[in-house]
């Protein structure tokens, strides 16, 4: 991490509302482009946004440094955007076509689908998921966090996080072929 950045964060630690503007400056959009990809709605995009913002002002004494500040922002973003779907119990918003990736094809775990369904099908699929499934997918495929984070993430044994991502995989490919075939 640059020194620059390191008393940047100082001062936001000491309350220096000039640094902390800064680092706002530096990380909202991208923590926006999260939000986004969990929620509906800008407005509560947005939100989420400004709320992981003040909580992370707010827990900054427990910010470490062992990984990057962006890093650290980002797991409160996503965290924040999971509580507030749990919440409210919204359809997540259509993934951006960027951010959908194969991760792991590997002869046990393939994320392949026939080449004839659209990423849009994808998409709708993923929303269509039980939340259990749902958010362990999207985590792990679109945000790109491994099992030991995810369960971290949504409090769950790491264990529990492959199952529901095999399951979850295995409900993707069903409603896949039921639309591809049905």
């Amino acid at each position: 991490m640059k020194v620059v950045q390191l008393d940047t964060i100082e001062l936001c630690k000491q309350n220096n509302r000039k640094a902390q503007l800064h680092l706002y400056n530096q990380y909202c959009d991208g923590m926006y482009s999260v939000a986004k990809r969990f929620v509906n709605h800008t407005a509560e995009a947005e939100d989420i946004v400004q709320e992981s913002f003040i909580k992370a002002f707010s827990k900054l004494h427990q910010f470490k440094g062992d990984v990057t500040f962006g890093a650290w922002l980002k797991r409160i973003v996503v965290n924040k955007s999971i509580d507030t779907l749990k919440l409210k119990k919204q359809r997540l918003v259509e993934l951006e076509d960027v951010h959908l990736k194969v991760v792991d094809t590997s002869v046990n775990n393939k994320w392949l689908v026939d080449e004839s369904v659209t990423l849009e099908q994808i998409k709708k699929a993923i929303q269509q998921l039980p939340d259990k499934y749902r958010y362990v997918v999207m985590l792990f495929l679109v945000e790109g966090y491994d099992h030991q984070e995810i369960s971290e993430i949504l409090n769950i044994t790491q264990v529990a996080s492959r199952t529901q991502l095999s399951r979850g995989k295995q409900k993707l490919q069903e409603l896949l072929k039921q639309k591809h075939y049905g």
